[in-house]
């Protein structure tokens, strides 16, 4: 398991207003951390920073 301690959590600017938001945490040395705001002692999605990049691209230009 992945030590979060110190991870700083920003909500993602496309979070809807009902709550449904993604929280990136991308101050940890070597890592992105990926969870729900409404469960923020649940688990977290972790990424370097490379699979990290890939993923968004893929997401972004995914149909």
């Amino acid at each position: 398991m992945t030590n979060l301690t110190g991870a700083v959590w920003r909500k993602s600017s496309r979070s809807s207003s009902q709550g449904n938001c993604v929280e990136v945490a991308a101050n940890l040395p070597g890592l992105v951390a990926v969870r729900d705001s409404k469960d923020q002692h649940g688990p977290a999605l972790v990424f370097t920073p490379a699979g990290w990049e890939a993923f968004l691209r893929f997401t972004k230009t995914a149909k």
